[in-house]
């Protein structure tokens, strides 16, 4: 049905569609403030409830989520949504769900190999079987001819490899050589010491610090896209978290803060890229003459450091940010066998 426009200068947009039950009905939606964004969210509504696969990816988001929260795990629920809010909707949004093509799904599955994030093998798996999940749903349900992800093939690996780590000498050997660089040195002095992710790191503002307390709230997430700075929710729910610091980064982060001028509570205390991170590190590494890691291997690394300290496996997680503990007993299960030999000795010393 054609658009209206009302007397106070907005247009109102009625339509009539069949529901899913075969319910004849009638839908009008008031305030917009063209005749076209009108038309357009006419055309919007009507492809997703006649489940018409002319609609977009966001629309399609909307249905998929919606049945998927009364089948899966809370947990998994959330993951689901977190990965194709953060991952997929920003490429694929506002494309039709019949306009998706191979060759679309492998220039973000490049995009998504040479992020400066470098993400891990099995995160890479993930987010790619998320979306082609998603399309295998539409196939089954709403008749979408095909899954354009069979064709553009997978990326990422379903194990992880084997993880590469700084010991705590090696790290200290890598600080020395950043000392005169005080934005970089504590940059990676909070990556080291609390296990933050790079992202969580660069969206750090003064508000998310308490000096006091000598804690650090998680609450968002930084990247770069398009030219633009984003900030976006952490990478999952468990995420959301505080961490608090050994006395010593406190006093060194306070110090760090108060050399920065006119810092503002929501402005970004380490105003650089991912990418310019990463530089530092391969220059450092060189010049210290350390092996080569990833800004990510430095997670890795803290995890080890609690490890080697006889943390448990469920502090860790908490630490991290894992979803679940499991996670993390996953991923560094091989640095936990030695720790039996442990057991066994003190427990024969209490006889």
């Amino acid at each position: 049905m054609p658009a209206n426009k009302d007397t106070n200068g907005t247009w109102t947009v009625q339509c009539y569609y069949t529901d899913w039950t075969g319910t004849r009905k009638k839908k009008k939606k008031r305030g917009f403030e063209t005749r076209k964004a009108a038309l357009e969210w006419e055309r919007e509504f009507l492809s997703r409830e006649t489940a018409n696969i002319n609609m977009s990816i966001d629309s399609f988001t909307k249905l998929y989520l919606e049945d998927m929260q009364h089948r899966v795990r809370e947990t998994t629920y959330r993951q689901k949504k977190y990965i194709i809010e953060l991952k997929i909707l920003p490429y694929f949004g506002k494309k039709p769900l019949c306009g998706v093509t191979p060759s679309d799904i492998r220039k973000w599955q490049n995009a998504l190999m040479t992020d400066p994030h470098e993400y891990s093998q099995t995160y890479l798996k993930t987010v790619n079987n998320q979306l082609s999940a998603m399309f295998n749903y539409a196939v089954r349900y709403y008749k979408l001819p095909e899954n354009p992800c069979k064709k553009a093939g997978s990326i990422g690996k379903n194990k992880a490899e084997e993880m590469q780590f700084w010991t705590l000498e090696e790290y200290k050997q890598f600080r020395k050589v950043l000392e005169k660089k005080p934005s970089a040195y504590m940059a990676f002095q909070l990556l080291y010491y609390t296990g933050m992710r790079c992202g969580e790191l660069l969206a750090l503002t003064p508000a998310d610090i308490d000096l006091e307390a000598g804690t650090i709230s998680i609450n968002k997430t930084y990247t770069r896209m398009d030219g633009k700075d984003v900030i976006t929710p952490p990478k999952t729910p468990k995420s959301n978290r505080i961490i608090t610091m050994p006395p010593f980064l406190t006093d060194e982060l306070s110090a760090y803060m108060g050399q920065i001028y006119d810092l503002k509570e929501n402005n970004r205390i380490f105003d650089f890229t991912v990418h310019m991170l990463t530089k530092a590190l391969q220059r450092g590494c060189i010049k210290a003459g350390v092996k080569k890691i990833r800004i990510h291997d430095i997670r890795h690394s803290h995890a080890s450091l609690l490890i080697e300290q006889g943390f448990s496996p469920l502090l860790i997680a908490d630490r991290l940010g894992h979803e679940k503990v499991e996670t993390t007993l996953n991923t560094y299960a091989h640095l936990y066998p030695n720790k039996q030999e442990q057991v066994a000795a003190r427990l024969q010393n209490l006889q």
